[in-house]
C-alpha cells in the first residue's frame, strides 16, 4: 500500500471534501512560485458551518480541536485542487485562530487538531511554524479558522 497523503488520509478514516467556495471576494488557494497559500478555511463540511461560537463558553476546547481539524482538511481540499497533495514537499506555515471566550488560553491545543493531522499524513515534511491566535470573532460566528502555506515540487 502507499504511504503517500492520500493513502494516510484513507488509513485515519478521512477523505478530502470537496473544495469549500468562497464566502466573500477571494480564491480558495493561490499559487506563487514553490508555494500554495491557502485562504483561511473554516469547519465546513457539505456545505455547513460544524459549530458557532466561542471556544470556553459553548464550544469545548475537545470539540473546538475536532474543528480545527475539520479545517486542515479543508485546506488539504484546497491544495489538492490546485497543485495535488503528493506535489507537497513541506508544510510551512500554519496560522490557527481561535474565536475564544474571556480567560480562555487554550488556542495552542485546538490548533493541534490541525497541526497533528498534517503531521501524520505529511510525516516530518507535515512539521510546520505556527501561531495560534486567539480572536473575538470569526467569520459566521465559527469557532476556529486556519490559513495554511505549503512548498510544492
Amino acid at each position: 500500500m502507499s504511504n503517500g497523503p492520500h493513502a494516510k488520509l484513507a488509513e485515519l478514516g478521512l477523505e478530502l471534501p470537496e473544495v469549500v467556495p468562497p464566502v466573500a471576494s477571494y480564491v480558495p488557494a493561490v499559487q506563487s512560485g514553490q508555494h500554495v497559500y491557502v485562504s483561511g478555511q473554516l469547519p465546513i463540511a457539505e456545505g455547513k458551518l460544524l459549530a458557532t461560537g466561542k471556544v470556553g463558553a459553548g464550544i469545548s476546547a475537545e470539540q473546538a480541536k475536532d474543528l480545527a481539524q475539520r479545517c486542515g482538511l479543508n485546506a488539504l481540499a484546497a491544495v489538492d485542487s490546485l497543485v495535488g497533495l503528493e506535489n507537497v514537499v513541506k508544510v510551512v506555515k500554519l496560522t490557527g485562530f481561535v474565536a475564544s471566550a474571556p480567560g480562555f488560553t487554550g488556542q495552542p491545543a485546538v490548533i493541534n487538531g490541525a497541526s497533528d493531522l498534517f503531521g501524520t499524513v505529511f510525516g516530518e515534511a507535515g512539521r510546520h511554524a505556527r501561531s495560534a491566535v486567539g480572536v473575538a470573532e470569526l467569520p459566521l460566528d465559527a469557532p476556529v479558522e486556519i490559513e495554511l502555506i505549503v512548498e510544492v515540487a
